[in-house]
């Protein structure tokens, strides 16, 4: 199954590392669109923070907001988890995105 959306766009977030530094994490991230398939780095830290690095061209701005969000999403999360005797920090999270939503 291809992760290739037909309208919108699609974010991977796959943990690397959750032992970087206490309260954080590093995910490989995957935006795929229709037509591309593009890479970031994210370090997602428990205060909430994220910083995101593209391993090559970055997206459209808007896109790349989208991507923000979700990542910011992801490290709030990270405390209520624990609080909740989950682990902090998912191996995987996948989301989408439509048009008319920054994409």
């Amino acid at each position: 199954m291809s992760l290739h959306p037909t309208e919108g766009a699609r974010y991977l977030f796959e943990l690397d590392d959750a032992g970087e530094a206490p309260g954080q994490a590093r995910y490989r991230v995957t935006v795929y669109t229709p037509d591309t398939e593009t890479k970031y780095t994210a370090r997602l830290s428990e205060s909430g923070e994220a910083v995101i690095e593209p391993t090559a061209d970055p997206l459209a701005a808007a896109l790349e907001k989208n991507l923000r969000s979700i990542a910011r999403t992801i490290a709030r999360a990270a405390v209520k988890n624990s609080a909740a005797d989950l682990p902090p920090w998912p191996r995987r999270v996948l989301r989408w995105r439509g048009p008319g939503r920054g994409s």
